[in-house]
């Protein structure tokens, strides 16, 4: 589908995450995309992409209004979606860019990578959840989460779960088992990081 990712292409990496607001034009958030591209992680993640030689077209990454209650999504062949109805300041984009940048990563640097393989799935989902900041303390906070230890990996699990049920192919019984049998190598795989950011 032209200007939509269709469902079964939306659960190659999708991120979900709690949309509050209106979100912004299109065109306000192709510019936080702009912006959001000349950060430090996001260059560093391009710059990897490249020397592994993973193609980016000049429009990889691109906002688009989406039908689905996610803030962005990444499509093998078509690049990153940000979602501009589902999204409403800069540090939001920037995060669904990191998010996504790490799916792309995995999708390209990663052999038989399947995304309708629950375990190929949620193993991206860990790394990208532990690598992007989503499970950060402070957003944890602000989410209404207020566990002093253990939040980042149980934030990553919470959320590993919540893009696996977008994915057609994986029930919930078959999600959990793959997240936990994939959890401990996924979970401390940092590439193209030396270390979790």
């Amino acid at each position: 589908m032209e200007g939509k990712v269709a469902d079964s292409e939306r659960a190659t990496g999708s991120y979900s995450a709690e949309v509050y607001g209106n979100g912004v034009t299109v065109e306000d958030c192709q510019k936080m995309i702009e912006r959001s591209l000349r950060t430090p992680t996001v260059k560093f993640l391009m710059e990897h992409l490249q020397k592994s030689g993973c193609n980016m077209p000049h429009n990889f990454v691109k906002a688009e209004k989406c039908d689905q209650n996610v803030s962005g999504g990444y499509s093998r062949g078509k690049g990153i979606i940000v979602c501009n109805n589902h999204v409403n300041i800069q540090d939001e984009v920037n995060q669904v860019v990191i998010h996504e940048l790490i799916h792309a990563y995995d999708d390209c640097t990663a052999k038989n990578m399947k995304w309708e393989n629950c375990a190929h799935h949620a193993c991206s989902e860990i790394r990208a959840g532990h690598l992007s900041g989503d499970c950060h303390f402070k957003r944890e906070l602000l989410r209404g989460y207020m566990k002093m230890r253990g939040h980042e990996q149980d934030c990553v699990k919470r959320r590993v779960m919540r893009s696996l049920a977008l994915n057609p192919f994986c029930s919930e019984t078959a999600a959990k088992d793959a997240m936990e049998a994939v959890w401990d190598t996924c979970y401390n795989d940092t590439r193209p990081f030396d270390r979790a950011p």
